[in-house]
């Protein structure tokens, strides 16, 4: 068959990829649990069976709903798999990190396509074409091809760093400005105010304040740093002035949720407002959510109005989201799979 109509379908069959889609948000923890399992123990047949059985149903699933994209990258790592059961090839944390590159490439190019999105972003040819090379590799060169492959989709090489969570050198304020370091000490307070609601946030405003310093510092600090710390630290207050239940809900909001929850830009701005001093933080804040396209909200604004301190705000937000976008899964993503997802991002982000 034809790579491009594999990589870049034409629906037919709407309906049959909906149900593809419910059954792969199924499969893929699966997959990710017998991994996180076999990384432990790489020897347990039953865990090898587990995920053999996995990815087999997902290839079966892709098959019954003609959805030939998910046969293409199901079935080299079968072959994989089939191979690592009979003892031909290892079981590595290079492997390991590749199927799971693997299926995250799959989930998203599936919601692309329902809502009727390109997937050219996605690297597909390059991902189906590995996996078909990956899964005949020799046994002493696996590992070094899966850190192409993972290289190749992603952009980076499989090995990068923890984000640390501990509290980074805060900015130093100029001398005018005789109540920043107090503001900053409550605006900080009120930051682990919000984290203090749910177990998944600890330690999130200083794992963003981090990221948000280096790219800012990458960039050779367009941002006042000062400011830029105030709005990291309120960006997401005005969650505080929601329902609980919405978010801190697991899983798919509804229509009406997402309605109330893009309302929370405008009242964390609202209040730096109010602050005198913090002008050019609070509208880090309101435009955080904006995108190039004019596609976010609160205000629709396209890229040539949003400020500097909003784009890096968003991408470092984003991040963190995705890095916990799973957690109920039982493990966070991996650093090299969040930037791999944000990078494929083609649209939501403004080039700073």
């Amino acid at each position: 068959m034809d790579l491009r109509s594999i990589i870049a379908p034409v629906i037919q069959d709407r309906e049959a990829l909906e149900e593809f889609a419910d059954v792969l948000s199924e499969r893929a923890p699966e997959i990710e649990h017998e991994i996180s399992l076999l990384r432990k123990s790489p020897l347990n047949r039953d865990t090898i069976s587990s995920l053999f059985r996995a990815v087999h149903n997902i290839k079966g699933d892709a098959s019954l709903c003609k959805f030939d994209l998910g046969v293409a990258i199901a079935h080299p790592i079968e072959t994989m798999m089939a191979r690592f059961r009979e003892g031909e090839i290892p079981f590595s944390d290079l492997l390991a990190e590749m199927i799971l590159l693997a299926i995250d490439r799959l989930e998203l190019a599936t919601e692309a396509l329902l809502a009727k999105k390109s997937v050219d972003n996605l690297q597909l040819a390059i991902l189906v074409q590995g996996l078909d090379a990956l899964a005949q590799e020799s046994t002493e060169q696996i590992d070094a091809a899966c850190a192409d492959l993972i290289e190749a989709v992603s952009g980076f090489p499989p090995v990068l760093p923890n984000i640390s969570s501990r509290t980074p050198r805060s900015s130093i304020p100029s001398p005018e400005q005789k109540n920043t370091t107090i503001d900053l000490q409550f605006f900080r307070s009120l930051a682990l105010q919000f984290e203090s609601r749910s177990p998944l946030f600890k330690g999130r405003t200083m794992r963003i304040l981090r990221l948000a310093q280096e790219t800012n510092k990458a960039g050779k600090s367009p941002v006042d740093p000062v400011q830029l710390e105030a709005a990291i630290y309120l960006h997401d207050i005005g969650m505080m002035f929601m329902p609980e239940s919405i978010w801190l809900k697991v899983g798919k909001m509804s229509s009406e949720d997402k309605v109330t929850l893009k309302n929370h830009p405008t009242f964390a701005a609202g209040l730096l407002q109010r602050v005198p001093g913090w002008e050019a933080a609070a509208e880090m804040v309101a435009q955080h959510h904006e995108m190039p396209d004019g596609g976010g909200y609160p205000a629709g604004l396209r890229h040539g109005d949003i400020c500097t301190g909003a784009k890096i705000l968003s991408i470092v937000d984003a991040f963190e989201a995705v890095m916990l976008k799973h957690i109920h899964r039982g493990k966070n993503r991996s650093v090299l799979r969040a930037i791999a997802e944000i990078n494929a991002c083609d649209n939501q982000f403004s080039p700073i």
